[in-house]
């Protein structure tokens, strides 16, 4: 069975509820929430929608798991040529250890929104925790609609143009920090929970990539991080990482 290919519907119904006249919808993917080193990543895609239309995005995108390495790359910046705006916003290990893995990706998502220089009327985030009405950007105007959607980066365009930038960033900037500490084996596992991975960190500790906040020696079914499956008050669902599931399963290419 071939796999699904995602639409703009769902955005195009987003911009037509928010008014007649121009509307930004922003897709927002993350990558990285469950890994034990690196940084989460957060993609944003913003596509206008001008009289009733929506430009296409480039044929061929799809949730970013569901490529390859090479494929993904490629389309990088067939994505950039063809959405309103596209960005990756970080937050550092060290920020995941000081304020928790949801804060975190509030963080980086906001970072994406603010890289985007363009006023979002509806957001569509993959998932069902809300990391961006908590804390809404500031600014002139009523804040932005924010959807969640599970699946939204296999069935909507926009998001999985966002999954596909920020996991080819987050790959690309795993691939240099695998140079620093290079038995870690960065290079293939991208900071999730290998066993050579696992290895190292029993032999030689943790790095400061590393999130020290978490459980990150023993077995791949033992060692769920602590913030990967808390969600605080107000929150909703379970928190794994989408790459890979509940954080024993290797990283995929």
């Amino acid at each position: 069975m071939s796999a699904p290919v995602p639409t703009l519907d769902v955005e195009r119904a987003l911009a037509a509820d928010c008014g007649p006249g121009t509307r930004i919808v922003v897709g927002v993917d993350e990558v990285g929430r469950g890994a034990l080193a690196g940084p989460v990543a957060v993609g944003a895609c913003a596509v206008e929608m001008r009289e009733g239309h929506i430009a296409p995005l480039p044929d061929g995108v799809r949730d970013s798991k569901r490529l390859s390495a090479l494929r993904r790359k490629a389309l990088v910046q067939p994505i950039l040529d063809s959405v309103r705006a596209g960005t990756v916003g970080w937050a550092s290990p060290a920020e995941i250890d000081e304020i928790g893995i949801v804060a975190a990706l509030s963080r980086a998502a906001h970072r994406a929104l603010e890289g985007l220089d363009v006023r979002p009327d509806a957001i569509l985030v993959d998932g069902d925790v809300d990391v961006l009405s908590r804390t809404p950007p500031s600014g002139d105007g009523p804040p932005p609609v924010v959807q969640l959607r599970v699946a939204a980066d296999r069935d909507c365009a926009s998001v999985a143009a966002a999954s596909i930038l920020a996991k080819v960033a987050r790959d690309d900037h795993m691939v240099e920090l695998d140079a620093l500490a290079p038995h870690y084996h960065w290079a293939s596992n991208k900071g999730y929970g290998s066993a050579a991975h696992r290895e190292a960190l029993t032999v030689s500790g943790p790095h400061h990539q590393h999130r020290r906040s978490w459980r990150l020696t023993g077995s791949a079914d033992s060692a769920q991080p602590p913030g990967a499956l808390h969600v605080p008050a107000g929150g909703a669902g379970v928190l794994w990482d989408d790459d890979i599931g509940p954080q024993r399963q290797e990283e995929r290419p």
